[in-house]
C-alpha cells in the first residue's frame, strides 16, 4: 500500500507468531495480560527498534480486509496534525442498526468522533427524519492511528465504565477527552470476524480473492 515504513505483527500466540515468521513477516510475541489491541500495540511501540516512528497504525487481526483508503485516512488525520488519533468508518445501510456485533459511530462535522456504539446510532425518533438518518449511519472499520504521545495516554488511561459496557475500547480516550478523527471512506465496509458466521464468510471470500490473484 506504500502506506508505512515497517509493519509487525504483534500476538500472544506462539501458533499465530510461528505461521507468520513461516512467511517471512516481522513478529513480536507481547504479554497475554493486555485488555485489548492498543495495549498490545503499545507495549510494541515501546520497544527500543520502534521508538523513532511518530505515528503508529493498529489493524486489528478481526479485520482482515480493511481498505487502504481506511488506513490512508486514519493515518491522516494524525499525521497532519488534526487529531491525536484516527480510525474510519463506512456508510451503511440501515440493516447494521439492528446488529450489536456491527459497531456505528457518529461524529462532528470536523469528523470528530463524537460516540462509538453497537446500539442503534443515531437513534431515529421521528420517521419524518429517516432521510436524514439515512446519510449518517456509518460503519466503524477496526483500525487505529495514533500519535506516540496520545498513544502512551491511552494505555495510562484505566478501563472506562462506557468501554467496558459497550466493550468498545475506543471508549476510554473519547471519555477522558483525547479526540479521534474518523475518515468516512467510499467502500463499503469489509467482513470482520466476529462471529462464527462472519469467519466463514471470511474464508470463502479469501479463497476467491487468491482464486483472483
Amino acid at each position: 500500500m506504500q502506506l508505512a515504513d515497517g509493519c509487525v505483527i504483534a500476538t500472544d500466540s506462539e501458533e499465530v507468531a510461528g505461521a507468520a515468521r513461516e512467511h517471512g513477516a516481522d513478529v513480536v510475541l507481547t504479554s497475554a495480560e493486555h485488555a485489548s489491541g492498543t495495549d498490545r500495540v503499545a507495549e510494541v511501540a515501546a520497544r527500543r527498534e520502534y521508538l523513532d516512528f511518530d505515528a503508529i497504525v493498529n489493524v486489528q487481526g478481526d479485520e482482515p480486509f480493511v481498505p487502504a483508503s481506511a488506513l490512508r485516512g486514519a493515518v491522516h488525520h494524525v499525521i497532519s496534525g488534526n487529531f491525536p488519533l484516527g480510525t474510519a468508518a463506512a456508510r451503511a445501510s440501515d440493516a447494521i442498526l439492528v446488529e450489536p456485533s456491527v459497531v456505528k459511530v457518529v461524529a462532528a462535522d470536523d469528523g470528530r468522533a463524537m460516540y462509538f456504539s453497537r446500539a442503534a446510532i443515531p437513534f431515529l425518533r421521528d420517521a419524518a427524519e429517516a432521510h436524514l438518518r439515512s446519510t449518517r449511519v456509518w460503519q466503524h472499520i477496526g483500525v487505529y492511528a495514533y500519535a506516540r504521545d496520545a498513544l502512551a495516554t491511552w494505555v495510562s488511561l484505566p478501563p472506562h465504565p462506557l468501554e467496558l459496557i459497550e466493550r468498545l475500547e475506543q471508549l476510554r480516550p473519547l471519555a477522558a477527552g483525547l479526540a479521534m478523527g474518523v475518515a468516512l471512506v467510499n467502500e463499503p465496509a469489509q467482513i470482520g470476524v466476529d462471529t462464527a458466521e462472519d469467519l466463514e464468510r471470511a474464508n470463502a471470500h479469501w479463497t476467491e480473492f487468491e482464486e483472483r490473484s
